[in-house]
């Protein structure tokens, strides 16, 4: 099947973090030659471009942490390695940022110590840039890599009761093997229209946490997009591994012109 992509996290992140990744480096880069070229003016530019760095860091930080919170799927290894590539690219703002604490403020001249902590930080985030990477490529966070005829992206929020009927969709709003994500409460539940009507399950693989949502539905199977592991969208019932364990099953019904889904407790 053809793939297609599409920004399902925030656009603003990809597009922000080349900003503060440039000024880090560019600040290490302007203090050594500064320092080793007793040249005032380049030490200087290091000195503005720590400062740039941390600036558009934190600028920068605000979509990824939007994405971290309703992006990234709860309790899967994606979220694991998102919190370590959140806590490296903190750590590495604060080493530039106690960089300046070894920096002469009348003349920006950086001592060994500012050098030292700024090479940190580059090296921090060089390891939240792999991360990222990681994220994007093998976790598809951020990039939708659903089929061509997955559809657009789609998410709903789903308020009521438990154990109360609520309209999800309307009965054409979905072609047959089309998904969309339903937030109900803490739950992440898929809707999914198969040859055979509406169903609705668990956006959580069994496996690692993956984003059932974002895979391919075929003759009511889902297909995992991380690891591949296949589940009977009807009964939740493992069709092939790496999970072993079921995912769970919602119920719904088609009445008139809607869909309602039972919300669970």
């Amino acid at each position: 099947m053809r793939s297609k992509a599409h920004f399902k996290g925030h656009p603003l992140h990809p597009m922000l973090i080349a900003f503060p990744i440039a000024f880090l480096c560019g600040a290490l880069v302007a203090d050594v030659v500064g320092r080793l070229a007793d040249w005032p003016t380049v030490w200087t530019t290091g000195a503005y471009l720590n400062g740039a760095a941390i600036v558009t860091g934190l600028i920068a930080a605000v979509p990824g942490l939007i994405d971290y919170l309703t992006v990234i799927p709860p309790n899967s290894s994606a979220k694991k390695r998102a919190t370590w590539h959140m806590a490296v690219n903190v750590a590495a703002l604060g080493a530039f940022a106690a960089a300046w604490a070894f920096r002469d403020l009348s003349t920006l001249w950086p001592a060994t110590g500012a050098v030292v902590l700024e090479a940190v930080g580059v090296l921090f985030v060089s390891c939240g840039g792999w991360l990222g990477g990681v994220l994007v490529y093998r976790n598809q966070i951020g990039v939708d890599h659903r089929y061509a005829e997955a559809g657009h992206w789609r998410e709903q929020t789903v308020e009521g009761k438990p154990g109360e009927a609520v309209t999800v969709a309307k009965a054409d709003e979905l072609k047959v093997n089309q998904m969309k994500l339903l937030h109900v409460g803490a739950r992440r539940i898929v809707l999914a229209r198969t040859e055979e009507g509406y169903t609705a399950f668990d956006d959580h693989c069994t496996h690692r946490g993956g984003p059932l949502a974002d895979g391919v539905l075929a003759r009511g199977t889902v297909t995992c997009p991380w690891h591949g592991s296949q589940f009977d969208v009807r009964s939740g019932a493992v069709r092939a591994g790496p999970a072993q364990q079921a995912i769970g099953t919602y119920r719904v019904e088609q009445v008139g012109g809607d869909v309602r889904l039972t919300l669970p407790s």
